[in-house]
Formats: structure tokens, C-alpha cells, sequence
């Protein structure tokens, strides 16, 4: 049995995290957070009316969260952010995420979104 490759696994995890199901108007995102300033850095997803994967840097942020509840998010959002860079395919998309994760020292998290809802 081949030895488990720890990063075909994470790369293989981000690229199914940014999803888009048609059926369900639902969309897979995938947040770089800074454990230090606990803010949302980097927005992975993808963007249904440009049919492509977008990666967003954080340039402002909502007021820090005050925690009520251990399971409340534990990190500021971003409020704006600019175009980091566009992806037609999910896994050239993760492989942006993983080394900006690398780069930054980030951590992940990945939320899903209904299309609806503002990205």
C-alpha cells in the first residue's frame, strides 16, 4: 500500500470544497484565517454568473466578534476585499489557497453558502 500523501489529500479536500451544486443553489467556500488578528485574510469560491473560481483579499473587516457561544465564528469577517486572481479549474484554485495558506501561515475554514446569499 502506497504511503498516505498528506498533500494530494489537502489539495484533493480544497478543490471539493469549492462547489457549486446548480440543483441547490449551493456554494462551497473556503476562508484563509490569520489565528493572530483572528480575520478572515483570503475568500475561495466559486462565482456562478462568472462561471469561475475567484480568490478575494480581505481590505477591511466587521468589528471583532464577541463570542457568546463557543460555536459562534471566532473571527472577524471581511466586509470588502479585492480580486486576488480567477481560476477556471477548482484544483488550480485550491493549489492558490494551499500556498497562500503556506505563505501566511493561515488556517481554513469552509463555510457553504446558498446562492442567495450575498458571496
Amino acid at each position: 500500500m502506497p504511503d498516505f500523501d498528506l498533500e494530494n489529500f489537502t489539495h484533493r479536500l480544497l478543490a471539493e470544497s469549492l462547489f457549486y451544486d446548480l440543483e441547490y443553489g449551493l456554494v462551497g467556500s473556503v476562508s484563509l484565517i490569520d489565528p493572530e488578528t483572528e480575520r478572515e485574510m483570503y475568500i475561495a469560491s466559486f462565482m456562478p454568473d462568472d462561471g469561475a473560481f475567484m480568490i478575494e483579499e480581505a481590505t477591511a473587516w466587521e468589528d471583532p466578534p464577541e463570542l457568546e457561544d463557543e460555536e459562534d465564528v471566532a473571527y472577524a469577517l471581511a466586509t470588502e476585499s479585492t480580486v486576488h486572481g480567477t481560476y477556471e479549474i477548482p484544483e488550480v484554485a485550491a493549489n492558490t489557497v494551499l500556498t497562500l495558506a503556506r505563505e501566511h501561515d493561515l488556517l481554513p475554514s469552509v463555510t457553504v453558502l446558498f446562492e442567495d446569499e450575498e458571496l
